[in-house]
């Protein structure tokens, strides 16, 4: 049944995408030019996002437990980090640089045009890298000064 719900979700939200207009690159690079020829039809589409997801998630959390899982995942963290704000600034400048964001590359695979292919498989090698990167740093021991002054003293 998960896979099922899972398998409707990215539907809608594919859909969604479409109708929007999210997956045409000119529209939201002419969201994004606020000194040109801006289209402010995108603001709406997020607007209506926020609106809908908000009510989503306050009946979400009115019922308790989920229909099709044993519990609810709600994020614990809530710090502003360098990780986040490195991952913000790159999504930004990937959005601003090809009119595409990851949900909506997805979308447009199915045209097969090379550039959304190419921008697909650089997104999925940087999260592969970002994956290998982070899983490296975390058996890496740790050799800062505090560690170093502690191994000395004994």
């Amino acid at each position: 049944m998960m896979l099922f719900a899972s398998f409707a979700c990215g539907l809608i939200f594919g859909a969604g995408l479409l109708i929007s207009g999210m997956t045409q690159t000119q529209k939201v690079l002419g969201f994004l030019d606020i000194f040109g020829a801006w289209d402010a039809t995108l603001a709406f589409v997020m607007a209506g996002a926020v609106a809908v997801s908000s009510l989503g998630f306050m009946l979400a959390r009115r019922r308790g437990a989920p229909v099709w899982t044993g519990q609810s995942l709600w994020p614990t963290h809530r710090d502003i980090d360098a990780p986040l704000i490195i991952g913000a600034v790159l999504f930004g400048i990937g959005w601003g640089l090809v009119g595409l964001c990851p949900g909506p590359a997805l979308v447009n695979l199915a045209g097969l045009g090379m550039p959304v292919i190419l921008f697909v498989a650089a997104m999925a090698a940087g999260m592969i890298g970002f994956d290998a990167w982070s899983k490296q740093k975390a058996a890496t021991p740790d050799r800062s000064a505090a560690a170093i002054a502690t191994s000395t003293d004994g």
